[in-house]
């Protein structure tokens, strides 16, 4: 399948969630899987969390202005609704609208630890 889009983390496109209305178009989501996973050809899936404009200020949300996005608006990424979606299903086709910075792709990653019920300092790297 080699016309497969394969996002990197951080990337931010469309998509249609599964619990958007039917009548709501295709909305911003950051991609926060794994490398490996994003780029792997056999996986036809990515994880993705959420930007939404009403803005809620809680420990979940990590606040992106619209130079950060490309959007019209100010976003926040809602952690705590992490998505499977398949990459076929990433809007516009095969481009991405922005590549989140580091810190803010660190403080979303953060914030996804924390809406599992994790403490980020209690998690512990992998051995090598």
């Amino acid at each position: 399948m080699p016309d497969q889009v394969q996002p990197r983390r951080g990337e931010i496109w469309f998509v249609k969630l599964p619990t958007d209305p039917p009548d709501k178009g295709p909305r911003p989501v950051v991609v926060v899987s794994l490398e490996g996973r994003n780029q792997n050809p056999r996986a036809n899936t990515v994880l993705v969390v959420p930007l939404s404009t009403t803005l809620k200020e809680v420990d979940t949300h990590v606040r992106l202005s619209s130079g950060e996005t490309n959007l019209q608006e100010t976003t926040e990424a809602q952690a705590e609704n992490i998505f499977t979606v398949r990459k076929e299903s990433l809007r516009p086709p095969r481009t991405p609208l922005r590549r989140l910075g580091n810190t803010k792709l660190s403080q979303i990653a953060r914030c996804v630890v924390v809406s599992l019920g994790f403490r980020p300092e209690d998690i512990v790297p992998r051995s090598q």
